[in-house]
């Protein structure tokens, strides 16, 4: 049973941003400091990236563990509509895939990074990951991100 009312979780719900949220702009600062240039929100690209590098043929989508059913802490199943969420949230994955494999086949990289990746962590954590990142942005083999 929830804690809170229906109008109350529909509020919150409203008020989750799709774009420029919390880990994405850490993520932005973080490569902008190590001298990265992007654009953001490709709109001609499939998914609209949230962070496109240009010069590196790379994309990077940085995703919400509840909203794109990730594997972790962060993520659990609803306990109320659960027909409805498993819906959507099973047409996200699968469109994220589908995006995925589009933009591959264009000859993008393609690399995700989780919400649970960059959320309470200190600096030297995400520090730590954007380092990943950046390097997987240098290296001139194409790596494979899930």
């Amino acid at each position: 049973m929830d804690v809170v009312t229906p109008e109350k979780r529909s509020q919150m719900m409203a008020g989750i941003k799709g774009k420029n949220t919390k880990p994405e702009l850490i993520i932005r600062k973080e490569l902008f400091r190590r001298g990265f240039r992007y654009r953001l929100h490709g709109k001609k690209l499939p998914g609209k990236p949230d962070i496109i590098l240009p010069k590196y043929k790379t994309v990077v989508f940085v995703n919400g563990c509840f909203w794109h059913k990730h594997d972790c802490h962060l993520f659990k199943w609803p306990k109320t509509r659960t027909e409805f969420w498993r819906e959507k949230i099973l047409g996200n994955v699968a469109r994220d895939k589908k995006n995925r494999d589009l933009l591959k086949a264009d000859g993008w990289k393609v690399i995700t990074i989780w919400e649970c990746a960059i959320k309470n962590k200190s600096y030297d954590e995400i520090s730590l990951e954007i380092d990943k990142l950046a390097e997987s942005l240098l290296n001139t083999e194409y790596i494979k991100h899930a």
